[in-house]
């Protein structure tokens, strides 16, 4: 449980720090961003379009229905790929979609985690309860996205990136400092049970003794 909770905290830390960094880059290279994304996109499509390709050719003489699909998926994702690169405002309009449907499900796994607090009568439950639903605010306002006729839509969904890397960060470092206290907690509460059984064997022993000596 230990491993995985720093797993969890870990990627959520590098997660809001590049989400961060794309923020940046949507304020102020935001058509070099665009253009870029479109094309690693693109790229990575056509790539795999050309891989199942590649597969049906090298097993045209099976007779298995199943390799018959990759010529179909090959061809599309590549024409995909294709679409996406030559239009990179198609991705311009996707990415708010993407990122709040991201946003808004991490946001519910931090609120999760602010409940439990809650549950354990910690104070801490209240930042990051707020943190969290100004966080799924952020994320729907990104989904729905009401700035569709904005010239500068892509530097308005830099804004709101930064903004939710900054509280999910946040939120991360003093979810990360709860877990250390509940840690350190549980570590001196083994401790402490150690001795008391060390204790509780040594007590029969030294009553033998006593009785001997009687």
């Amino acid at each position: 449980m230990e491993v995985l909770m720093k797993r969890f905290l870990k990627s959520s830390i590098i997660t809001s720090i590049v989400l961060m960094a794309l923020g940046l880059l949507l304020i102020f290279e935001s058509e070099a961003t665009i253009f870029t994304i479109s094309y690693i996109i693109g790229g990575i499509l056509i790539a795999l379009g050309g891989f199942a390709i590649i597969n049906f050719i090298r097993h045209a003489s099976n007779t298995d229905n199943h390799y018959n699909l990759d010529i179909i998926y090959g061809v599309v994702t590549i024409i995909l790929g294709v679409l996406i690169i030559t239009n990179p405002q198609a991705i311009a309009s996707i990415i708010p979609i993407v990122l709040g449907i991201g946003i808004i499900i991490s946001s519910c796994t931090k609120m999760q985690y602010a409940f439990q607090l809650r549950s354990n009568q910690d104070n801490l439950w209240k930042a990051t309860m707020i943190i969290s639903v100004v966080s799924t605010i952020c994320g729907i306002i990104l989904l729905f996205n009401p700035f569709k006729a904005a010239v500068g839509i892509t530097k308005i969904v830099g804004v709101f990136i930064i903004i939710y890397a900054v509280l999910d960060m946040a939120s991360t470092f003093a979810i990360k400092t709860n877990v250390n206290k509940i840690h350190q907690t549980i570590e001196e509460t083994i401790e402490d049970a150690e001795i008391i059984k060390e204790e509780t064997k040594e007590a029969p022993k030294k009553n033998s003794k006593r009785n001997k000596k009687k």
